[in-house]
Order: C-alpha cells, then sequence, then structure tokens
C-alpha cells in the first residue's frame, strides 16, 4: 500500500552519511538519486524511504505527531540500528523494549534533523 515515505533534510550529505550507515543494517541501498532527494530500498519494487530538501528552499521543519516506523527482522536488530543511530548522532526519544502485551518490540528516536522514527519487530 505505501509505495514510499520521505523525511525532509536541511543538508543532504550529511543526512544521507546518516541513513547510508542504518539502511545498509536492514538489507536497503540507494534506489534512487537526484540533486535534491536520495531514496533507499530493500529490493525493486519494494516500499522505499527517501529524504528532500524542501522545495519551497525553506529551512525543514518536524511534523508534529509524525512518525516513519522500520521494520526490523528481531530484537537484535531493533537494538543495533537504535544504538548505530545514537552513535551516528540521533536523539533518544525510546530504548529497545516491549511496548505493551502484543509482543511489538520497538525503539524511537529522531534523526539529524529532528525527524522522528521508530524501528521494530513483533516477536
Amino acid at each position: 500500500m505505501i509505495a514510499y515515505t520521505t523525511v525532509g533534510t536541511n543538508d543532504l550529505p550529511r543526512s544521507a552519511s546518516f541513513y547510508d550507515v542504518l539502511f545498509e543494517l536492514l538489507g536497503a541501498t540507494r534506489a534512487m538519486q537526484e540533486s535534491d532527494f536520495i531514496a533507499w530500498a530493500a529490493a525493486p519494487n519494494t516500499p522505499m524511504f527517501s529524504i528532500h530538501t524542501p522545495a519551497d528552499l525553506k529551512e525543514v521543519s518536524v511534523g508534529n505527531g509524525v512518525m516513519i516506523a522500520l521494520a526490523a527482522k528481531d530484537k537484535t536488530q531493533v537494538i543495533a540500528i537504535h544504538k548505530q543511530a545514537l552513535k551516528l548522532g540521533a536523539k533518544n526519544e525510546g530504548d529497545p523494549g516491549f511496548r505493551g502485551d502484543t509482543g511489538f518490540y520497538a525503539a524511537y528516536f529522531r534523526d539529524l534533523d529532528g525527524n522522528k522514527l521508530n524501528i521494530h519487530c513483533m516477536t
């Protein structure tokens, strides 16, 4: 149902370096790239995640209540992605752990531009 998601960035090269490292851990690589955006995918014809400089050339602002959720294969990968994101300069928004009693294991962080992301798996 979802083809791709996009978050804004004020510094495309810096943001690209951040996401290159995280998405490598998830098995995704750059699928598309232009001067104002980069998109990653795990395989052809699968949903993509992209970063984009604003079309109006104004400063990026973070959407209040907006979050992108990334799927991990297991708890170990959730922990590794969260740890790597923080090591790369992300802000912790929630340590890895179970949320509720549904088997939802997740961690939360904000990227270098303040966009909120979740990495999770179902156990």
